[in-house]
């Protein structure tokens, strides 16, 4: 199995360099690597050696979260998966490649997606978010799931996945009009294929975000409008509502052994997440020059 690794970067710190050298480490398996740089200093070109790696330079007017990673995959139709990463995920050990590819043994498997924990020092929204959405137990998902799972049946995440070529082409591909989420419509038209999503808890990278309060509110407007937008998702796999009030339980549950005094900010935090969605879902009675403002599109490199 021919696998490549493609890396979408834009402005990147450190957590990049820590990257790539946690993709020198990697064990038992064969893959290239494509860094699609936007826009960066150049400095993580030392830590390529001891890879196979090749740098393709766009501006960064042009990226487009599917578009881009589309053209990663156009231009090695000789690989059989495709990895990506983001810019700040670094994988937990020397085995996390070789356990995400391993779940194509399974040739019904169309994607994959790995375990996300929290940063060293990652606060304690951060760190819940990662717990609640990740859990320690693998599965495979697959049409048939989404009476129980609803949208979460459909989930992944391209801060860590891998799709099969030909799953992926058959799907039509990474969008180029989506807002984001471009790797829940090419997973959610996978399965509407016959495809599986696999996920596998063993297969981790060290990924996740201290955002504000602010940044919640437009991730989730740009949310709201994807869901608007690609109304099939919801009418076919069920709103995301219900995912959204188990993770308000669990996260009074997990502060309330932590940090009792962040439930008061979490409640606003909350709700302005859950207003950011409803707003995004709605986006349609606003001016285009409102939602722009309210956008976080461009933001969104990691």
């Amino acid at each position: 199995m021919k696998a490549q690794v493609i890396i979408p970067i834009y402005r990147p710190d450190e957590k990049l360099i820590k990257l790539l050298r946690s993709i020198k480490l990697q064990a038992h398996v064969d893959f290239d690597v494509l860094i699609i740089d936007s826009g960066s200093d150049k400095k993580y070109l030392t830590e390529l050696g001891g890879i196979n790696a090749a740098v393709k330079e766009i501006d960064a007017a042009s990226f487009n979260h599917g578009g881009t990673r589309q053209m990663g995959v156009e231009m090695f139709p000789d690989k059989d998966v495709f990895v990506f990463l983001t810019q700040d995920a670094i994988l937990a050990d020397s085995s996390a490649l070789n356990k995400l590819l391993d779940a194509f043994r399974d040739s019904a498997v169309g994607c994959a997606y790995g375990r996300q924990l929290p940063h060293e020092g990652a606060g304690a929204f951060a760190s819940h978010a990662r717990l609640c959405n990740y859990g320690d137990r693998s599965y495979v998902y697959e049409l048939a799931d989404k009476e129980k799972h609803g949208m979460k049946t459909v989930f992944i995440s391209n801060s860590f996945a891998a799709y099969r070529r030909t799953a992926l082409e058959e799907a039509g591909g990474f969008p180029t009009h989506t807002i984001l989420c471009e790797d829940m419509y090419a997973a959610a038209n996978m399965v509407l294929k016959g495809w599986k999503i696999a996920y596998r808890a063993d297969a981790m990278v060290y990924h996740s975000h201290d955002y504000s309060i602010w940044q919640e509110f437009k991730r989730y407007f740009d949310i709201g409008v994807f869901h608007a937008t690609e109304s099939w998702i919801r009418t076919t796999f069920g709103a995301a509502e219900g995912a959204g009030r188990r993770f308000v339980i669990s996260e009074i549950k997990y502060l309330l052994k932590r940090n009792p005094l962040l439930l008061v900010p979490m409640v606003f935090r909350d709700g302005m997440k859950f207003f950011g969605y409803r707003l995004g879902l709605k986006h349609s009675c606003f001016s285009k020059r409102l939602c722009a403002s309210l956008s976080m599109t461009k933001r969104y490199w990691t």
